[in-house]
């Protein structure tokens, strides 16, 4: 006798949802275009992703902006990206707070530019007291990186005697994450046809769904969101029981 498969009711919407926003070079190199181009239609795609997010009531969503390794990548692309950012904090402002979200970011600040950080810790301050969903975007954010810094930290609490080596558990290494408060993801989006996570969430993705889908990320809309969403809502999470 086998046993029956969960119901597609056994799994409401997640509560966070993160996604690997990939595509952009190629979908502008179809079309003849530069690399700068397709990341700037990338960023509708950003601001339809927010817009889905809070229409399925997903309390947080987590975009992948810029890794530890897109340093290496030209240094024209770089400073565009940079300034795709800023154009979109000043775009979204109104929005953001019209609708209560608030920003956070993820990764290695102190990587960013002064007038960058000034302006994402000037919106993360303004915007830390909303509840209602949240907009996490991970900057010069490297899983690895997070996983080592938190090592780190603990290490250095051993070493100045204020934690005990027996007493590091998955809970403490949790706990000295860039954002500790913030549940580990539901559900993990990579978008143009690629099937790895490229550095990203390693350590709070162990029980996460994954869906992968061949749409460049200009062309995800909410369509692509909604149908991820129904997707996740057909499995059945057991966290390794039965």
């Amino acid at each position: 006798m086998t046993s029956s498969s969960p119901s597609p009711a056994s799994t409401p919407s997640p509560t966070h949802v993160a996604i690997i926003m990939d595509g952009n070079g190629r979908w502008a190199k179809g079309r003849g275009w530069t690399r700068l181009k397709g990341h700037e239609e990338g960023a509708e795609s950003v601001r339809s992703a927010l817009d889905s997010a809070c229409a399925h009531g997903i309390k947080y969503l987590t975009l992948y902006a810029f890794s530890v390794e897109n340093w290496k990548r030209p240094e024209d692309e770089v400073h565009g990206l940079m300034k795709l950012l800023m154009r979109f904090l000043k775009r979204y402002k109104k929005d953001l707070h019209k609708r209560k979200i608030r920003l956070r970011i993820m990764g290695r600040k102190s990587d960013l530019s002064e007038d960058v950080r000034t302006a994402l810790t000037k919106m993360e301050d303004e915007t830390a007291h909303y509840t209602d969903h949240t907009l996490i975007i991970a900057l010069s954010y490297g899983g690895r990186t997070e996983i080592a810094n938190a090592a780190r930290t603990l290490a250095e609490q051993v070493k100045a005697g204020t934690l005990a080596s027996e007493a590091i558990d998955e809970d403490a290494l949790s706990g000295t994450m860039y954002l500790p408060d913030v549940p580990d993801p539901d559900l993990i989006i990579r978008t143009s046809g690629e099937e790895r996570l490229s550095n990203f969430l390693l350590w709070q993705c162990a029980y996460s769904e994954f869906y992968f889908t061949p749409v460049l990320w200009p062309d995800f809309r909410e369509k692509e969101f909604t149908a991820a969403i129904e997707a996740y809502k057909q499995r059945g999470r057991r966290y390794g029981g039965i």
